[in-house]
């Protein structure tokens, strides 16, 4: 059982000869992306096949008026909706075979590691390598990710063993917002003295929850899986980042959703439904989540006596361009360059909660000792979780 370390206000532990703060910061990231990617233009390319051959087939109650036509998708009707122009994902030919449109790989035994396990360790050993840290010096693994390999046992307890880390790990789900709401939950424990050093490890196989078949989100997602040391200040690598604070926000909504679950079985007629899959009413949610993540970020600022528009750079939730563009121009004052405010859209797609770490991750090197930026995702819940730090030596 993994040993609680007494850390107070006024009180420091010492342990493996270090002086606890009690103060978190972000040690290191890493990141696995998978080798094979899809262009939109072979995504469109077999979305449209689809398109021809279900048309045709029901040609008749087309025309009949009882079964609505299915409109083609294009490359710029994907681009300007989102700014994504490709996406990596794990099993490229049946997305996009026109019978399938869906990954396929073959089920893993008990005994072998799942999937999300194997990328989260990939991506989970480069970061304690940047940090030039062991497995045997984490005391806590999280998984933070929007769409668990299974109920249990958990995903991190997984990850966990495989690594060879003593101590505890857990499954957290809050969609997109996830590593965000990892990343505080590390902090925590950092600051309650319960762990010096905590892996939050965000696995996103997002390609198996998005239907292909739908024009209006069939290009949306990509697979990746993002790792983020979390470590008290007093063991952590000279090059760190301070987390200056975290906060976190929900607030209810049913415009993403995704109904998929193991109640499904009690219900078989519908268990098949295109709900069961994500959905989601995407004017709505641009409509409400922009301002709502804008003035949580001022708001944050504020209350830590810092101007917003200082901020050197924001790595944002990597969902949608036009999203991304409007809060950085309501944050900073102005419209942002790709310097202020990178992208990973246009490769990656939307990597749900990972989107925001895997920006921080390629997009933070370049930066002096005194900056200060913001990581900070958005989505489903609605939810929200800001990241504030600043950048040491």
């Amino acid at each position: 059982m993994q040993d609680t370390i007494t850390n107070e206000t006024s009180t420091h532990s010492a342990v493996d000869g270090a002086v606890l703060t009690g103060r978190p910061v972000i040690s290191s990231t890493g990141l696995f992306t998978p080798e094979e990617s899809i262009t939109n233009e072979e995504l469109v390319e077999s979305f449209n096949q689809y398109v021809n051959r279900y048309n045709t087939a029901n040609a008749e109650t087309i025309e009949a008026g009882e079964v609505e036509a299915l409109t083609y998708s294009s490359v710029g009707f994907i681009e300007k909706a989102s700014g994504i122009k490709a996406r990596h994902v794990m099993s490229k030919a049946p997305i996009l075979d026109p019978d399938i449109m869906s990954p396929r790989w073959d089920e893993r035994s008990n005994d072998e590691r799942s999937m999300m396990c194997e990328i989260g360790v990939t991506a989970a050993l480069q970061a304690l390598e940047r940090a030039g840290r062991k497995p045997e010096d984490v005391d806590a693994v999280l998984c933070a990710a929007s769409n668990m390999e299974r109920p249990y046992p958990a995903m991190a307890i997984e990850i966990q063993q495989a690594l060879g880390i003593e101590g505890f790990g857990f499954d957290m789900n809050v969609a997109c917002s996830s590593a965000t709401f990892g990343i505080q939950t590390a902090a925590d424990y950092v600051r309650a003295g319960n762990a010096k050093s905590v892996l939050v490890v965000s696995p996103e196989i997002t390609s198996g929850h998005l239907n292909w078949r739908d024009r209006d989100s069939h290009f949306i997602f990509g697979d990746v899986a993002t790792a983020v040391l979390v470590e008290d200040e007093a063991i952590a690598p000279e090059a760190h980042w301070e987390i200056l604070s975290t906060k976190l926000k929900t607030v209810f909504s049913n415009n993403i959703r995704n109904n998929f679950g193991f109640l499904n079985r009690a219900a078989p007629d519908s268990a098949s439904n295109a709900d069961k899959l994500f959905i989601q009413e995407g004017r709505k949610v641009f409509k409400e989540v922009v301002p709502m993540v804008a003035q949580m970020i001022i708001d944050e600022a504020k209350r830590l006596q810092m101007d917003p528009t200082t901020l050197r750079r924001l790595w944002l939730h990597q969902a949608n361009a036009g999203m991304n563009r409007l809060i950085a121009q309501r944050v900073l004052g102005h419209e942002a360059n790709d310097d202020e405010s990178p992208t990973v859209l246009d490769t990656y797609g939307n990597t749900s909660s990972a989107g925001s770490i895997i920006a921080f991750h390629s997009h933070s090197d370049d930066l002096s000792a005194g900056d200060t930026g913001l990581i900070c995702s958005f989505g489903a819940g609605y939810s929200a979780g800001t990241v504030f730090v600043r950048k040491t030596s």
